[in-house]
């Protein structure tokens, strides 16, 4: 029999709006066009207000805390066995803001004030293994790295988890922060973005895509384990392929 995924808790950080209520009156009224990149994150909240610890995260691992906590605490109590709960957040890049931060100090200071924290910061993981050792959480952590299909890829493979009985619920998303001077150039560079300032999918006259910086979260259960628990479904996740979805 089919295992069907239920879907209990979302999170947003976005230039749109952080948080989905943010998220979501922006899609309806529209935003000034101000730019893409996130104004006014404030990380500490999402480490127990702890400066250094925020300090030696990237950005894209800070997004990825904050859209994981508000989809968990909207979720509620879905981790009954931790073992049968894992982390699934996928990055087309990762820590690249960390990596550029650090080749300017190596050039300016030399290599011994290279920070020893670098490689955890910059691995493309370190916003999946966060989240899961913030939570405790002890089924599969992993991250896909599939470009821009990384989160939604994320999400289908967190599923597919899921409906195997391999886990009961899954934390799955993506996260991504390359508005650095490096990440965007590229992508000018290689023409990949928009002349005309919009990012329009599966329209004709798409010329291109505009990069942006956020994460998005959502919470992934085994619908049986969530209707036991008393949870609120949000939807219903039909099925999936590497670029799109169904969901009711």
């Amino acid at each position: 029999m089919k295992i069907r995924i239920a879907i209990t808790g979302v999170g947003v950080v976005s230039s749109a709006g952080i948080g989905k209520e943010a998220f979501w009156n922006s899609l309806l009224n529209g935003v000034p066009k101000n730019g893409f990149l996130i104004e006014d994150f404030d990380p500490l909240p999402f480490f127990d207000g702890n400066a250094k610890e925020a300090r030696r995260a990237d950005r894209f691992q800070q997004f990825a805390l904050a859209a994981a906590k508000e989809a968990i605490d909207q979720a509620g109590d879905f981790v009954i066995d931790p073992t049968g709960v894992g982390t699934m957040i996928g990055t087309g890049v990762g820590g690249l803001g960390t990596l550029e931060d650090q080749v300017r100090v190596l050039l300016d200071k030399g290599p011994r004030r290279v920070s020893p924290f670098l490689v955890p910061m910059m691995m493309a993981n370190a916003a999946s293994a966060s989240v899961s050792m913030t939570y405790g959480l002890q089924g599969p952590c992993e991250t896909i790295v599939t470009a821009c299909a990384a989160g939604t890829h994320s999400i289908g493979r967190a599923a597919e988890l899921i409906s195997s009985g391999k886990v009961k619920a899954m934390v799955a998303g993506g996260a991504e922060a390359t508005l650095t001077p490096i990440g965007t150039q590229g992508f000018v560079n290689m023409t990949a973005v928009s002349n005309e300032g919009i990012s329009r999918p599966f329209d004709t006259q798409r010329d291109g895509f505009m990069q942006s910086e956020g994460a998005g979260v959502l919470i992934l259960e085994e619908w049986d384990h969530a209707t036991s628990r008393g949870a609120d479904v949000l939807a219903e996740l039909l099925a999936q392929e590497a670029l799109l979805m169904l969901i009711t």
